[in-house]
């Protein structure tokens, strides 16, 4: 037997088990998306018909479909930029070497990302309640009066945002971390020396080094941060006045709540689609940076 050979064979188990428990599902939600699958068609698979590319029509004419996405670009818009500034921040402190108790910060700091959303959704949800929650009280002693957090239309995105970018920096900050103990430290003395402030340092030295775990994070926290719904899930049902309405959570309600399947399919190869697209552009654009600077 042949190398090539044994190296198949020793795929074929993962090489199957992908097959099974994600192309499959794939190809047959992709199926869906194309027909009208709905709870009579669950009762009676006679009833499905095939409706070609309309569930994708209907949607894109939908005005529920167009605040959905507007919210989930809001959402990473300001969320992607403020999880990657913060994991940076806290990982260039950890890394610094007058840094005290850095496996109890780097602890500390990593447990919300191994902790379940729905529970750190629910304490969040009591923190910024209206009426007692800590938010609220400690803001009364500045003489604030209380806002409505997680009611007010206009509130009620940030402090999602604000709660997942608490809720996921650790996982960034580790990354960037090992990233920056990789850069060596020669540089940043050569660059002392020649009288380099630290800024410059971390412009000169710090970004182009982290070139590639940038693109790495940046790609992975929007590809996440796309994909909202346990949040706004548990935090405000979507609300209020469906500002927080995520394309996920139309999915969601398109698919379990209304029992319409392959408008949720389509919804779902929509989201697909941008989440490619938005990749695909910051992978050239990071080719040009490379092009650019050779």
């Amino acid at each position: 037997m042949n190398r090539q050979r044994v190296a198949w064979l020793f795929l074929a188990p993962a090489l199957i088990v992908l097959g099974l428990f994600f192309l499959l599902p794939v190809i047959a939600a992709l199926a869906l998306s194309l027909t009208d699958y709905d709870i009579y068609a669950l009762a009676n698979i006679h009833n499905l018909r095939f409706v070609a590319l309309s569930n994708y029509w209907l949607l894109l004419q939908r005005p529920l479909f167009w605040s959905a996405l507007g919210h989930t670009v809001y959402f990473v818009a300001i969320g992607v930029p403020l999880s990657m500034g913060t994991s940076l921040g806290a990982a260039m402190l950890l890394n610094s070497p007058l840094a005290k108790m850095k496996p109890f910060f780097r602890t500390a700091l990593f447990a919300p990302v191994v902790t379940t959303v729905v529970a750190m959704a629910v304490i969040w949800r009591y923190l910024f309640n209206t009426k007692y929650g800590m938010a609220n009280y400690v803001l009364g002693h500045f003489g604030v009066h209380p806002v409505d957090w997680l009611g007010d239309p206009h509130w009620a995105m940030p402090t999602i945002i604000l709660f997942a970018v608490w809720k996921n920096f650790g996982y960034n900050m580790i990354i960037f971390l090992a990233g920056l103990q990789a850069i060596p430290i020669d540089l940043y003395e050569a660059a002392r020396i020649d009288g380099a402030s630290a800024w410059q340092q971390f412009r000169h030295i710090t970004l182009p080094m982290l070139g590639p775990t940038l693109l790495m994070v940046s790609i992975l926290t929007v590809s996440g941060y796309f994909q909202l719904f346990a949040e706004p899930y548990v935090m405000t049902e979507g609300g209020p006045l469906q500002s927080t309405t995520s394309v996920l959570y139309l999915m969601y309600e398109e698919g379990f709540k209304w029992w319409n399947l392959g408008s949720a399919s389509a919804v779902a190869f929509l989201l697909f689609v941008m989440m490619f697209a938005v990749t695909a552009l910051m992978l050239r654009l990071s080719k040009r940076g490379e092009g650019a600077d050779a």
